[in-house]
């Protein structure tokens, strides 16, 4: 793994899971863009879900990672955002096939309903997988409205 800059974001359910996450990457020699929440106080997913949304959207080969308790929530908010393709991944072959067949560029995690330790693979493999392109090419080009 590289020297990627990865923005990460979350709501209240998700936090103690993204600290965890942020070790990692930094563990790995990834830059963090950490756009919070800070703390396991209550708060609204979408305010964490746009920044993060809007940093992958306008910045090319950009990816980054959301959570929230079941990843609805800031998944719905972060594909708003036309630029956005974001994959609700609770397995490392869904990670791999959002990046393989989709080009997911934010990888959001159900924090309530997966390990610590799941997450972490689930994040190597989104990261450590390329977009096949060919005939997942011509589909992706046709999400945008």
């Amino acid at each position: 793994m590289g020297q990627l800059t990865i923005p990460i974001g979350c709501d209240h359910a998700g936090f103690e899971m993204k600290q965890a996450i942020i070790k990692h990457l930094k563990d790995k020699n990834y830059s963090i863009l950490d756009q919070g929440c800070f703390s396991t106080d209550s708060i609204d997913y979408p305010d964490y879900a746009h920044p993060v949304a809007e940093l992958v959207e306008n910045t090319e080969g950009m990816k980054g990672i959301l959570l929230c308790g079941s990843g609805n929530g800031i998944n719905m908010t972060a594909n708003k955002h036309q630029g956005v393709r974001s994959a609700l991944c609770w397995t490392t072959e869904i990670a791999e096939l959002a990046r393989l067949h989709n080009n997911a560029n934010i990888l959001t995690l159900p924090a309530r309903f997966i390990s610590v330790e799941l997450a972490l693979q689930i994040v190597d493999i989104f990261f450590a997988t390329e977009f096949e392109g060919g005939r997942h090419q011509c589909r992706v080009e046709k999400i945008a409205l």
